[in-house]
């Protein structure tokens, strides 16, 4: 076992610990006991309703986030790889980044309605943005030299992007898919609590107002697991992406 796995377990293991202790000081009804909260997550997947929730929210989540993808690196490449259409549109992107996304809700409630359409879009901006202005930013940071000589070479645009431009932006677009995923995680949330009150975001809002703490920790747990299976299965891209960089 990698002693960083070691690390990670023993880091776990104070947290359980420290949230025992939290419990006990703060009272149950307020902070709910690891063993509490490891009872609700069976009762809730006993019947059916955590399992539900979360395939509520995974589909709404996974949708706005590979549309989001699907959307944000080409747009970026474009931007970055043709500085005219990049210089233009930058100004409106950070204006659009720079804006809370919750401020549109009503608008695309107004529009799309409260069903997944409406959850999905809501998604799609929360990541959209990140993942934009990060593969731009790679895409610039580009080594300009280093496509001249590539150039004078005699190796055609294609051959610079494959070759060149693409591998250099590639840790900038890990960290958008990154920061895109945690913000597309929370905006799911959002989604479900302003729209029709369902998925992991519904039972969040249902077990908070009725102050039952043990299952309303499960549901952040859940949420938080989601989040590490996110950061690690694109740490795991990165990981695969860097050969690819080496052999390029």
């Amino acid at each position: 076992m990698p002693l960083i796995a070691l690390y990670r377990i023993g880091f776990l293991v104070a947290l359980v610990a420290l949230w025992s202790v939290a419990a006990e000081g703060a009272g149950r009804n307020l902070v709910p006991t690891p063993m509490a909260t490891a009872e609700a997550a069976i009762r809730l997947v006993q019947e059916g309703r955590l399992l539900i929730a979360l395939g509520d929210s995974l589909t709404v989540y996974l949708s706005g986030y590979l549309l989001a993808i699907a959307a944000a690196i080409p747009l970026g490449v474009l931007m970055g790889g043709v500085k005219p259409i990049g210089r233009t549109i930058d100004i409106f992107v950070y204006a659009l980044a720079a804006t809370p996304r919750v401020a549109f809700i009503p608008l695309i409630i107004v529009l799309l309605g409260l069903g997944l359409p409406a959850k999905v879009f809501i998604v799609f901006l929360g990541a959209v943005m990140p993942i934009i202005i990060n593969t731009y930013a790679g895409v610039l940071a580009v080594d300009d030299e280093l496509v001249e000589m590539a150039r004078s070479s005699g190796a055609g645009p294609g051959r610079i992007f494959a070759r060149i431009t693409l591998p250099s932006a590639v840790p900038y677009i890990i960290v958008g898919l990154r920061i895109g995923a945690t913000i597309g995680l929370i905006n799911t949330v959002v989604a479900e609590l302003y729209t029709a009150v369902k998925g992991l975001g519904g039972l969040l809002a249902v077990y908070g107002n009725t102050f039952r703490m043990a299952e309303y920790f499960v549901i952040v747990l859940t949420l938080a697991l989601i989040g590490v299976l996110v950061t690690e299965i694109l740490r795991y891209v990165e990981h695969r992406l860097g050969r690819w960089r080496a052999v390029s």
